[in-house]
């Protein structure tokens, strides 16, 4: 009898392995180890991207909100802490897009920050 040398799943795994690595420059796209290797590689830089985006945007908030604070004499912290002690609930996503799209609304957020704090 016969020796199978490729059963269906192993075909189905290399098949998948080769999708995932579709566009890869040379032997990355065409050969199996070195498209396996660096789609393990890959699989993990996208799982380590997931985790570093949240912290991108957050600092991307931060400083969107320092800047937009800076012009009624606040710093970032202080503001924030004024917004806590007013009992004031917003998350740093919301008074960036405040500060960029409504600028009258975010500038009350700041009055109330300011009467707090003093």
């Amino acid at each position: 009898m016969a020796r199978i040398k490729m059963s269906v799943n192993a075909k189905k795994h290399r098949r998948k392995v080769f999708k995932l690595a579709k566009g890869y420059f040379g032997a990355k796209s065409k050969q199996y180890r070195a498209a396996s290797e660096q789609v393990a590689r890959s699989l993990r830089y996208a799982y380590i991207g997931r985790r570093l985006r949240k912290r991108d945007f957050r600092k991307l908030w931060i400083a969107r909100i320092n800047a937009a604070v800076r012009p009624y004499g606040l710093s970032y912290s202080r503001f924030i802490n004024g917004l806590k002690l007013a009992g004031i609930e917003v998350n740093r996503k919301i008074l960036s897009e405040l500060a960029i799209s409504d600028p009258a609304a975010f500038a009350k957020l700041v009055d109330a920050a300011k009467e707090k704090i003093a």
